[in-house]
């Protein structure tokens, strides 16, 4: 249903730009709450680019004046009638969809304990978790092990060889609709300010680059899922304070030997407190 809607979106785009109309340039969304009252006035008759700059929302970047230079254009009524049924399936897709979530909602109740266990996890909203639950189950028991999981989903490296050389390390295509939301949930945990999951893709993005980096952060944040709901446990976040102490001494530890190689003389002591535990 989102593909639809995207889909129904990008023509109401196209015929705005037929009509030298330029309102993606000036509003972030077309569908938005300023996208639609424009859109409306628009289909209603409306030419005039200050009555329409006037609908727009006080908290757009763009000026008035701005929005009136884009949003004069010629539109043409069979181009009002194009946008009017364009809107009207979008709002009949939007209807579906929310009766669609109720009843899941509704059917996926019992599984509350399991769906709040979820949305623990950073980057799991109320909404992903559901999807999750539809896809895998409430206790994931299809699947034996984490890895079980990564493979069907296909989220987990591929194992192409031949003569006993690997020549491609893809991964599978497994289950379309758990790898898109995976990676939906990896940026968002990414993003995710202090995460575990941020942490691990500034480790992982220097060497192998921002996607490869994500995808990984998807397989971890699979194996997480996987955990939480087979086992019944809930998420904790790791502590971080040893592995920070570990990479600052690994970072040293390279300092020292560049110094040395440049023929600085530098030793590393330890804390008196240190000195003295040990």
């Amino acid at each position: 249903m989102l593909e639809a809607v995207v889909r129904l979106r990008n023509q109401i785009e196209v015929v705005l730009e037929q009509a030298q109309i330029k309102l993606s340039s000036v509003v972030s969304d077309v569908l938005g709450l300023s996208g639609r009252r424009i859109l409306q006035a628009l289909i209603g008759g409306i030419r005039d680019g200050d009555q329409l700059a006037a609908l727009g929302d006080r908290r757009l970047h763009a000026s008035k004046e701005e929005l009136a230079d884009a949003l004069s254009g010629r539109i043409t009524e069979a181009q009002r009638l194009v946008l009017k049924l364009y809107l009207e399936q979008i709002e009949q897709i939007e209807r579906h969809m929310s009766d669609v979530e109720l009843a899941l909602a509704l059917a996926e109740s019992v599984h509350q304990d399991a769906i709040a266990r979820l949305c623990e996890i950073p980057g799991i909203s109320v909404h992903s978790a559901q999807q999750i639950l539809a896809e895998i189950g409430s206790a994931a028991e299809t699947f034996p092990s984490a890895g079980k999981l990564a493979s069907w989903v296909g989220v987990c490296p591929g194992r192409q060889e031949s003569a006993g050389i690997s020549v491609s390390d893809r991964s599978a295509k497994g289950n379309r609709m758990m790898r898109r939301l995976l990676s939906q949930i990896a940026w968002a945990a990414i993003a995710s300010k202090g995460s575990e999951a941020q942490r691990r893709y500034r480790r992982w993005v220097i060497r192998l680059g921002p996607q490869k980096a994500a995808w990984a952060v998807a397989h971890y944040m699979l194996r997480v899922i996987w955990k939480v709901l087979h086992d019944g446990v809930r998420w904790v976040p790791p502590d971080t304070s040893v592995s920070d102490r570990q990479s600052l001494l690994r970072r040293a530890k390279r300092v020292l030997a560049d110094l040395r190689k440049l023929g600085y003389s530098v030793e590393i002591n330890p804390p008196a407190r240190a000195a003295q535990d040990a």
